[in-house]
């Protein structure tokens, strides 16, 4: 018989504690096996119950959660799951090493929704790494003197990149490197509703290009990175004046998931006749390996992310078991990869 994952829940307020603990039980691969109403208590149970997975509110009166994570990580390296209301706490939290997060329900999604998405992402970071990152998210920006990319390159160049748990992190690992005129580059990041905007901004914030959040119609230009808008389908569509452009539309998930990296990729495949490039990060699952082999089938550029820096090598995995993927490389590396490749690029 399989072990149940061992699930502690860390909440201060009594409704929510019932809701998770009862939801999380109705699941027969799940046991809570028990509850802490703020960070001291939460220590302690940790030490007392050693569970396998934790999940944190992330505003507690008294310790923060975030504050929390950075004292817990270092000495007990246990996957942690955010439960948040929207909350841009929720970023610094993941860059401390928890592992997802899940939107706390409002008047949009039901108690049941809610809880089905916990309890995949439970799961999911009962296998995940836990990676820590030293310093402040701030202090991790600033592209770490990447040099211009100037007149080494010429011609049209589409970037894409997918990536799902871990992703956040990971993806911030790779555009932080990367120089302020950077090809044009379409991202699919797994997020729940609400997320996807406040992520751009911090993506912003802490790397050289202008990053924001896509827009139906907008232009895929240099030194511009788009990040898919959460719950729509992110696709690459040629443009009637010329170039590229991004379509965002509401519509069925593909691969399990709205946006999905794949719908992403085959729109890329599909579309896209100037030079191109793919990269697949840490993620469970599936998504984007398909199209990234059809990209490479097209004559892309295609990155995949290691094992070993991979929270969860699931879709960069599956993409390296299928041959879509030409070079493989830890995550701090893939940047150097990519620009060492942009400088090979000839018109």
């Amino acid at each position: 018989m399989m072990n149940k994952i061992r699930v502690l829940v860390v909440d201060d307020s009594l409704l929510a504690r019932k809701v998770l603990i009862d939801g999380l039980n109705t699941d027969p691969l799940l046991e809570v096996v028990g509850y802490a109403i703020n960070a001291m208590d939460a220590k302690n149970k940790v030490k007392q119950l050693k569970p396998d997975v934790m999940t944190l509110d992330v505003n507690m009166p008294g310790t923060s959660g975030l504050d929390f994570l950075r004292q817990l990580l270092p000495e007990h390296p246990l996957p942690v799951v955010l439960v948040s209301s929207l909350n841009l706490g929720v970023f610094d939290a993941l860059h401390a090493g928890a592992v997802d997060f899940v939107r706390k329900p409002d008047a949009t999604q039901s108690n049941e929704a809610f809880i089905h998405t916990l309890k995949q992402k439970v799961k999911i970071a009962s296998k995940a790494k836990v990676q820590r990152h030293t310093g402040s998210a701030a202090a991790a920006g600033g592209g770490g003197g990447a040099k211009l990319l100037g007149s080494a390159i010429s011609g049209r160049i589409i970037i894409g990149l997918g990536a799902s748990t871990g992703g956040t992190e990971a993806t911030l690992e790779v555009m932080k490197r990367l120089p302020a005129d950077i090809p044009g580059m379409v991202i699919t990041q797994h997020m729940p509703t609400g997320f996807t905007r406040m992520y751009a901004e911090r993506l912003n914030k802490l790397c050289q290009m202008e990053v924001r959040e896509a827009r139906e119609g907008d232009e895929i230009k240099r030194g511009l990175a788009l990040i898919a808008p959460a719950d729509l389908q992110m696709r690459v569509v040629r443009s009637p004046l010329g170039g590229y452009r991004v379509s965002c539309t509401h519509g069925e998930k593909i691969s399990g998931h709205r946006p999905s990296v794949d719908a992403l990729f085959l729109s890329m495949a599909q579309n896209v006749q100037c030079r191109m490039i793919g990269i697949i990060m840490t993620g469970m699952g599936a998504d984007g390996a398909k199209g990234l082999l059809e990209m490479r089938k097209k004559g892309a550029f295609t990155i995949g992310q290691d094992k070993e820096s991979s929270v969860v090598y699931g879709m960069p995995g599956v993409a390296q078991d299928i041959g879509a993927v030409m070079v493989q490389a830890s995550c701090k590396d893939v940047a150097g990869v990519l620009l060492r490749h942009l400088k090979t690029m000839k018109t």
